[in-house]
């Protein structure tokens, strides 16, 4: 890998960092949104729910042009947008606003994950890609070991506003980093191919069943995914009497771990090949997702394990899977039907976390129950995943 390679990675590792981040750090603030706004893990549900609702619209419009642009272009543009959205987060003062705040960062946060995998595919070939998506991936596991820790302490320190503020500062560096160290992206536009006409992009992808599966992996995947992990830190503070404070320690303790896993998957995802690594990884993944949707009151150390062997199996079998995914389109329409995978996969993140909303019950006490429940229906859906995952074959 060249250097130039190398600081690509760093930039777009940097762009997913802050775009995870601000994700990600709404999950563990569950406990204390829902006391300070009064609501239900619905409620809070729907509030997971509007982002990826706004990102999935946005990133199926993004599919119709795309793959016209410049990927810099296109993903500075997006950027920009997400990083007013989560400054507009950062000053909601209600409950209704920050659902609108959501919404607005979510559609332009909807149009960074599929561009930040477009680059990364049209400057990595299929047998150095797994290595490439498990730096981008290893951006997740810090955004769990240092974004996460260090919003919640910034919300237990000042308010819940402080991550938010913290995420959109980091961002107006980055956006610098963008426009200066991240190359022009635009081999895609001086292919001799002729170009895909923008009513056609929805029916070639309708058209091509390697293409439908595909889909349907990044449906199903987050379907099991993102049904359970909304409500982890809402579990276990109603359900096992874990304190608010001490939640940092499982995004600390599972992103450390994944750090360090992350390019050992991607390696042996390029040397083993990627569906066998996908199929290890997956059935691994179900034993700590059984185990937390289970979980009686535990010592702490034992809550950390599960978690962190739940941190280092899930993002094993994302690795792979984004590999194959980005492997069904070739170059020249690779940004917009990665477009157009972002925005299933971010709608089934929305319809998993209110199908995980609907399922569990707040008692009088605060305490969740049916987590046993959502974590099944997790699991049956993660099978299935390994018989879709099947009929992907490589184009490119």
């Amino acid at each position: 890998m060249s250097s130039k390679e190398k600081l690509l990675l760093f930039v777009l590792a940097c762009v997913n960092f802050t775009h995870i981040m601000d994700f990600m750090i709404l999950m563990p603030l569950g406990p204390q949104l829902m006391d300070i706004f009064k609501i239900d893990a619905q409620q809070f549900g729907f509030m997971v729910a509007s982002y990826g609702v706004a990102a999935a619209i946005s990133g199926f419009s993004l599919a119709f042009f795309a793959d016209r642009f410049d990927r810099k272009k296109v993903l500075l543009f997006a950027y920009i947008g997400f990083v007013l959205g989560t400054f507009a987060c950062a000053v909601s003062p209600s409950f209704y606003t920050l659902i609108a705040s959501r919404t607005v960062a979510g559609l332009f946060g909807g149009m960074i994950g599929s561009q930040v995998l477009s680059i990364v595919a049209d400057t990595f070939d299929y047998e150095r890609r797994g290595q490439a998506m498990g730096v981008i991936s290893a951006a997740f596991a810090l955004a769990s070991v240092i974004g996460v820790p260090g919003g919640l302490y910034l919300a237990n320190l000042f308010s819940w506003h402080a991550p938010f503020f913290t995420v959109g500062g980091m961002g107006m560096i980055i956006i610098f980093l963008i426009w200066f160290l991240v190359p022009k992206i635009d081999g895609h536009l001086n292919a001799s191919e002729p170009k895909t006409s923008k009513r056609l992009v929805i029916k070639q992808i309708w058209n091509t069943p390697n293409q439908l599966w595909a889909l349907a992996l990044s449906a199903i995947i987050m379907l099991g995914h993102f049904s359970i992990i909304p409500y982890i830190a809402p579990t276990l503070v109603s359900n096992i009497g874990y304190k608010d404070e001490d939640i940092y320690l499982i995004y600390l303790i599972g992103g450390l771990l994944t750090i360090f896993s992350a390019p050992i998957v991607g390696k042996l995802a390029d040397k083993k090949g990627k569906y066998p690594v996908f199929v290890v990884f997956l059935l691994l993944s179900l034993i700590p997702i059984y185990l937390i949707t289970n979980l009686v009151p535990v010592p702490v150390y034992v809550v950390l394990i599960i978690s962190g062997l739940f941190f280092i199996f899930s993002n094993g079998r994302l690795i792979p899977t984004q590999a194959m995914v980005s492997s069904v389109v070739t170059p020249k329409n690779r940004g917009g039907f990665m477009a157009i995978n972002s925005s299933v996969q971010l709608m089934a993140q929305a319809i998993a976390s209110s199908i995980g909303g609907s399922i569990l019950v707040q008692r009088s006490d605060r305490y969740l129950e049916n987590y046993e429940l959502v974590g099944y229906f997790a699991m049956v859906m993660l099978l299935i995943s390994l018989f879709v995952a099947k009929k992907i074959k490589t184009v490119s």
